[in-house]
């Protein structure tokens, strides 16, 4: 007997040999036994889930099959017709549990309607695998799994794959790469057939959250009846998710839960999860409560923090703000999470937890989505793992057509670009939705990765209160007309189990209801956040500290070894650092960086290449051209510049505008001791991201009180490079302005941008800065400074050119306006023309425009005839509309003011280089005679 098992193909023994033919056969059939190449020739003829030839079947499950079989005694292995023949309706069953785990959710019962019941999957089904009813008694090997401890039967194995992938809790996890994520799902899923056991503590807790959410609505739409306000019936089971989350998760040693969601149950979620005051909501139903900012929002935007008391500590609970613009809010709680991660110095994160709340048609049609998973595991702006919920009440906008609405199976499927496991739930079932909660933490605890919980259940009263979605969707909403509510359904089940009375259930609604009609009774207006802007007293560091600064940033460790090019450009930067050489816009950025850093302040930068600069002036983070192995090489000279600085990040991002720059808005709105900026590679480019500059960015402050410190850097300038790479469309954020909400400058030396970043950083009045910045200026002879200018002054809102003789002011009749880098094109047309009388304001502030300063420079000239605005962007577009009734208001009587610049254009620059020079050359000229 000894001897027939160690000999048998099947001994457990010979496992690595049998995985050795099997390859062999892969690569030659014929290199194989006889005998062998029958068996892998019938298992290759075994259908495949998808009803194609199996191929390569996987070789974990096979193996395991042979080894678990072969330790069988001869007497207890079921005669069919030979071990091989076993064997081979094994690895069937082995096919079948691997179908369920794949696509077992497809059949599961996650629709609260059921009015679109699932369709069957023939791969579902034993027959398919050519198992037949003679099969099921047969036992198997379930050494795979984790329902049974060694065999069972196959009428066993399938109630169990049923019970496990096809209940009111579904699970897609097969997509996973990693083998041992998968096989925690496996073992979490099958252990408990994915069913539920709470305590009838915990169940009594689940209803309590359910009658909240039910009675909130139900008050609010007969107090205030034809008012919007997006109503979570049907998702009432949302409430008991998020409650599990933040109980749950301070379990789990959460410190902070950082929430973003639309409107759809916003109202619900301030109340009964961010903890906003119920008499402050009635206010804003009422209209009781003016608000004081400049335009204030409606109450379905706005967003709330407080501190929830758990049974394991508290927990910080942020619903952040959000417009109407859906999955925008996405990367702003990405940035507002890393920032409080940041802030606590957590080196993974885990104790800051980012939940994304989607809705289920915008989940699949927002590309915003796609862009903020992208940034999941990235070194800059990785959270930890984010828990995504889909509110999924099938029917989007007015249509809940798939094919309408998206061109995947699931509205999930594009999370699986990240390889998140996604948890498919039934909303009528909140036992089970509360499980999924736990099973999203302990994974993303475990592994740090997201997680995304598809809550499916329906929306009672369509978009809003005032929609009729019959007229569209007459069956969704003949089923939901005669559905109870989740309440309903979950009360009736605690009922049947002895854990609660009629007469509890009824006393539970009806206090609920009493609590609100109090709080309703005594809502008091409360005062808003003021809009108020505190200047911080601005001091330059001292010329010596600049000058150790500009040392230490310009040393490297010994024998590294940098690129002759790179090697070149630290070599100047020594020389500026001894002042015998002027310092140019990179040493200005950094010597501004590196002041901040030694005060404690962070500074935080990201963009598509802000590591090198686009225009490789920065070379923040050094690369050893002599490295060897897997080591990196890299030094970054900003973060040994003190013992207790600041952190120094520097992030070459994702190919995104959007998600990265509403990341850096989140983050900037936490981190309020840090200097944030978000580069564009080319300040067009800022197009991308259009919808966070006006909706948060522009008017964040506005309507919300939120007040963000961040920094863009865009790229600007007419240079020959065709209409994508000229302009930051200056226009647009001129446009925007307003309520002093911004800063909109366009420095044209180092010492201009070293008080701006340092003034940025150090103000009180924080509030977002939009820095035009150069490309040819980056290395031009004349955009230079010395460290003194750096040591001395601010940031000049308007800068003037030194005249040695006042007394010909008197002779001055035209004065040219003029910001940017078309200044130095205008000193040179000026220098080489032999004009004496014409000087040249550079406008370095645009937003707020520097009426004052610009009125006493032109006062300065008593028999001045003609201003002249001077810009190289196109008529249409640049400063012109914004400065010219501003000017004009300026001007002193008699004063003609003229512009000087491009015709009105479509675009935004000439897509042939001969035909800028010429216009440029022109515009110039005009300046001075037209």
């Amino acid at each position: 007997m000894l001897q027939e098992r160690e000999t048998s193909f099947l001994f457990g023994g010979n496992a690595p040999y049998v995985e050795e033919q099997y390859e062999l056969y892969l690569v030659d059939p014929s290199s194989v036994s006889d005998e062998w190449r029958n068996w892998f020739d019938a298992l290759s003829a075994t259908p495949a889930i998808d009803g194609s030839n199996r191929g390569d079947e996987p070789h974990s499950p096979v193996i395991s099959s042979f080894v678990e079989f072969a330790r069988r005694p001869p007497a207890a292995r079921p005669i069919i017709d030979s071990d091989l023949g076993l064997a081979r309706k094994q690895v069937c069953v082995q096919s079948l549990i691997a179908a369920y785990r794949t696509i077992g959710t497809r059949t599961a019962n996650l629709d609260p309607l059921s009015w679109d019941p699932p369709r069957p999957y023939a791969e579902l089904t034993p027959a398919y695998y050519g198992l037949s009813a003679t099969d099921m008694s047969t036992r198997f090997s379930t050494a795979d799994t984790f329902f049974f401890d060694d065999d069972a039967a196959l009428q066993d194995i399938v109630t169990a794959l049923e019970e496990t992938y096809t209940g009111t809790l579904g699970a897609e996890f097969m997509h996973l790469s990693n083998a041992g994520e998968r096989r925690w799902w496996q073992m979490r899923l099958e252990s408990t057939r994915a069913k539920p056991a709470f305590s009838a503590d915990e169940k009594k807790h689940i209803l309590d959250r359910l009658t909240a959410a039910e009675t909130l609505e139900r008050y609010l739409h007969t107090r205030y009846v034809g008012q919007k306000r997006f109503s979570l019936e049907g998702g009432e089971s949302l409430i008991v998710l998020l409650d599990e989350l933040v109980r749950y998760g301070a379990s789990k040693k959460l410190q902070s839960v950082v929430m973003g969601m639309a409107h759809r149950g916003r109202l619900n979620v301030l109340v009964n999860i961010a903890g906003k005051p119920l008499h402050a909501l009635f206010d804003e139903f009422e209209g009781k409560a003016a608000d004081k900012l400049p335009a204030g929002d409606v109450k379905y935007h706005k967003g709330f923090r407080s501190v929830t008391q758990t049974s394991n500590g508290p927990v910080e609970v942020v619903l952040a703000f959000n417009p109407s613009h859906l999955e925008i809010v996405n990367p702003v709680v990405q940035g507002m999470a890393r920032a409080k991660s940041d802030t606590l110095r957590l080196a993974n994160h885990e104790q800051v937890l980012p939940v994304e709340i989607h809705g289920d048609a915008a989940m699949s049609g927002q590309g915003v989505v796609m862009e903020t998973l992208s940034l999941s595991y990235t070194r800059g702006h990785g959270t930890g793992g984010t828990v995504h919920v889909v509110v999924n009440n099938q029917i989007g906008f007015t249509t809940s057509d798939p094919r309408d609405t998206r061109s995947s199976f699931y509205t999930t499927d594009v999370a699986k670009m990240i390889e998140a496991p996604i948890l498919h739930v039934n909303g009528d079932d909140p036992e089970a939705v509360a499980m999924a909660v736990q099973l999203a933490l302990d994974y993303r605890t475990q592994f740090h990765r997201s997680v995304v919980i598809d809550l499916i259940c329906f929306r009672r009263h369509g978009h809003q209160e005032q929609d009729t979605p019959a007229i569209t969707q007459p069956l969704m909403y003949r089923a939901i007309a005669s559905h109870p509510g989740v309440r309903a359904l979950y009360a009736r089940k605690l009922i049947e189990q002895g854990v609660l009375t009629e007469r509890d259930v009824e006393a539970s609604v009806k206090a609920c209801r009493e609590r609100l009609a109090s709080a309703h009774k005594e809502a008091i207006a409360e005062d808003a956040a003021t809009f108020d802007h505190t200047s911080a007293r601005y001091r330059p560091p001292s010329s010596e500290q600049l000058r150790t600064l500009a040392a230490d940033i310009t040393k490297l460790p010994d024998g590294y070894g940098l690129h002759p090019l790179v090697g070149k450009m630290l070599a100047a930067r020594r020389e500026m650092a001894e002042g015998t050489k002027p310092l140019d816009w990179g040493m200005g950025e950094h010597l501004a960086f590196a002041s901040l850093l030694e005060r404690g302040v962070d500074v935080r930068l990201s963009g598509q290449d802000s590591a090198r600069g686009t225009f490789n002036h920065r070379h923040a983070v050094l690369h050893d051209q002599k490295r060897t192995g897997r080591t990196d090489g890299v030094y970054i000279p900003l973060e040994h510049v003190g013992s207790r600085q600041g952190r120094f990040t520097v992030t070459n991002s994702i190919l995104s505008e959007a998600a990265v720059m509403a990341f850096e808005y989140g983050y900037s709105t936490v981190n309020t001791n840090a200097l944030v900026i978000w580069e564009a590679q080319f300040g067009d480019f800022a197009n991308g991201a259009q919808v966070v500059i006006d909706q948060f960015i522009a008017a964040g402050a506005a309507k919300w009180g939120q007040r963000s410190g961040l920094t863009l850097f865009l790229p600007h300038g007419q240079e020959g490079a065709g209409p994508e790479h000229a302009s930051a469309r200056l226009e647009r954020f001129l446009q925007l302005g307003a309520h002093d909400n911004m800063r909109v400058v366009q420095p044209t030396t180092p010492a201009q941008l070293f008080h701006l970043l340092r003034m940025q950083a150090l103000s009180f009045d924080r509030r977002p800065l939009i820095v035009m910045t150069p490309k040819s200026l980056l290395r031009h002879a004349e955009a230079v400074s010395t460290l003194d200018e750096l040591a001395t002054g601010a940031f000049n809102e308007v800068l003037i050119e030194q005249r040695s003789d006042p007394l010909r002011d008197s002779t001055v009749e035209r004065v040219i306006v003029a910001s940017g880098k078309v200044y130095f094109e205008l000193l040179e047309h000026r220098r080489t023309a032999g004009i004496t009388d014409v000087p040249i304001v550079r406008v370095e502030q645009l937003y707020p425009f520097p009426l004052q300063h610009l009125a006493a420079e032109l006062a300065r000239y008593p028999n001045l005839k003609t201003v002249v605005w001077c810009q190289e962007e196109a008529h249409n577009q640049g400063a012109w509309s914004f400065v010219q009734p501003r000017l004009g208001d300026i001007a002193p009587d008699g004063t003609e003011l003229r512009y000087a610049g491009p015709l009105e254009s479509a675009s935004t620059a000439p897509g042939s280089h001969a035909t800028h020079v010429a216009i440029q050359a022109a515009v110039v000229a005009s300046a001075f005679s037209h």
